[in-house]
């Protein structure tokens, strides 16, 4: 549907997050995938999705001149907020397991920004979805990391494995934003190309 669309567009995502290519292919999109690194540095004053704003404009703009005029550019970033900290990816399985403890029988949120770039414009939309974790015990979260190595995800889980099954209590907002896409924000600011 959306396909049609776009036809007279280029989409290219700058993301190397398989679950963030994955949802590309589960909305039916053409796209292609063009990376670059970034240090993913941000002023400290920034809060919340301030932050997350920040990073995915950051993203997109190391395309700055380098887009036709047919191409849409997609960057995003996801960060886990929790007692006015952000917690991004952790550095190692001490960390990991430290940041699993703190989320342990409490709520956070889960914040991904979306970024939309032209050759002439740029745009930013944001989802913030809560999460709250049971109790988890130091054997689980040992065997979470042991099991499913979670270093490459914001917060040191992924909602759709093992962890968000068994820990997850209650979650308010967009179950795919959890996973690092708000797939229906996406959705409707494409159908409004």
């Amino acid at each position: 549907m959306l396909k049609n669309k776009l036809k007279d567009y280029k989409i290219i995502l700058a993301s190397g997050s398989p679950r963030r290519q994955q949802f590309f292919k589960d909305l039916d999109l053409d796209f292609e995938i063009r990376l670059k690194e970034i240090e993913e540095v941000y002023p400290p004053e920034l809060k919340a999705h301030e932050i997350t704003d920040y990073l995915a404009v950051l993203k997109a703009s190391a395309f700055e001149n380098e887009l036709d005029k047919n191409e849409l550019l997609v960057t995003s970033d996801t960060i886990v907020w929790h007692e006015g900290k952000a917690l991004g990816k952790p550095k190692d399985k001490e960390n990991a397991f430290e940041i699993l403890k703190s989320l342990s029988n409490a709520t956070h949120e889960v914040i991904t920004s979306v970024c939309f770039k032209t050759s002439k414009k740029i745009e930013v939309i944001h989802e913030v979805t809560k999460v709250t974790f049971t109790d988890l015990s130091d054997e689980a979260i040992a065997y979470y990391l042991e099991n499913y190595k979670p270093y490459d995800k914001a917060g040191s889980y992924g909602i759709q494995e093992w962890i968000g099954f068994i820990g997850v209590s209650r979650i308010e907002g967009s179950y795919a934003n959890v996973m690092g896409m708000p797939t229906d924000k996406v959705y409707e600011y494409l159908s409004k190309l």
